[in-house]
């Protein structure tokens, strides 16, 4: 092997690991950089009203906010995310709970 070919594979070695080097290195930052960018999305607080106790004439009580009873066609309901309630003949009270 002469001393051409044995110098122009230790530069073609050279640059493939330093290719190699660089894009690890480039990923390495890539991700460093999406990681310090990611906000978490924190849900919005909407204000859903006043507390307010429901007492229904069974006797049972209903803890919910304001804004989550509805008055229709003179009946009151509970309008929640994934449910609605008739509340009708309940009492509303209006008071602080936990």
């Amino acid at each position: 092997m002469s001393r051409l070919k044995r110098y122009m594979t230790w530069v073609s070695l050279r640059i493939v690991f330093l290719l190699v080097c660089l894009i690890v290195l480039f990923l390495l930052v890539a991700k460093l950089y999406d990681n310090n960018t990611i906000v978490p999305v924190q849900p919005k607080e909407d204000e859903p009203g006043e507390k307010i106790i429901i007492i229904l004439p069974s006797g049972k009580k209903v803890y919910t906010y304001e804004n989550l009873i509805v008055s229709e066609n003179g009946k009151l309901y509970y309008k929640g995310d994934r449910s609605e309630l008739d509340l009708t003949g309940g009492i509303v009270k209006y008071e602080d709970w936990e």
